[in-house]
């Protein structure tokens, strides 16, 4: 399935654009730039020649991928979120050599007008809010919101949060706290030091009885 390009959209020559990608009205995809397979690119979106977009990712309209920027697959980036690449801009001053590396990890979601300061990492399907301003790493599975965005609970693959349950036989209940997701019901434990500072791992799914 070759890629859709709509008419008003301008891919330069030299960009890569996957099978199955839809690029909508006015958006403009640089010389250099990599965008997977099955991506839809919204209006009004800019893709700068170092971006990177993997498989399967949603970019709402209004939203520019500058250089430096990676998005892993199957990330979702709704309307008019801000990344940026520069940590001291000047319009006088060339700093095209000093971009700072943002990388958004597989599954993760950033909500409408949040903005992602530079040189960050945002974990696997992890969720931030709308209108986020983004000024730390943010774990894998986290969510975070607010100015500036902090922590405030866990979430599911699926995008659900999740909530301390006991998980019927599952063992060293007593050492992590386990959580399970109300919806599809995955299972993780929390891992490490002070509820913030904690991460998650996914159990198993138990076995079919």
């Amino acid at each position: 399935m070759s890629a859709f390009i709509h008419p008003t959209a301008v891919v330069d020559p030299g960009a890569q654009i996957g099978a199955g990608t839809r690029v909508w009205h006015f958006s403009h995809v640089m010389a250099g730039a990599r965008v997977g397979a099955r991506c839809v690119l919204g209006q009004n979106v800019f893709v700068g020649g170092a971006a990177v977009i993997g498989d399967g990712c949603k970019i709402q309209n209004n939203v520019s991928i500058f250089d430096a920027v990676e998005l892993e697959d199957d990330v979702f980036i709704g309307p008019s979120v801000v990344f940026t690449n520069v940590r001291a801009p000047r319009a006088f001053i060339s700093r095209k050599g000093d971009y700072q590396p943002t990388r958004v990890r597989r599954g993760a979601s950033v909500g409408a007008n949040a903005t992602i300061v530079c040189g960050r990492t945002l974990g696997a399907y992890c969720l931030v809010g709308a209108g986020a301003v983004v000024t730390h790493d943010v774990e894998s599975h986290a969510l975070v919101t607010g100015v500036p965005a902090r922590w405030r609970g866990w979430v599911c693959r699926c995008g659900v949060g999740l909530s301390e349950a006991p998980v019927g036989d599952a063992e060293d209940m007593t050492v992590d706290p386990v959580l399970r997701c109300p919806s599809c019901e995955s299972v993780f434990r929390m891992t490490g030091g002070g509820p913030q500072a904690r991460g998650i791992i996914q159990l198993p799914a138990p076995p079919a009885r």
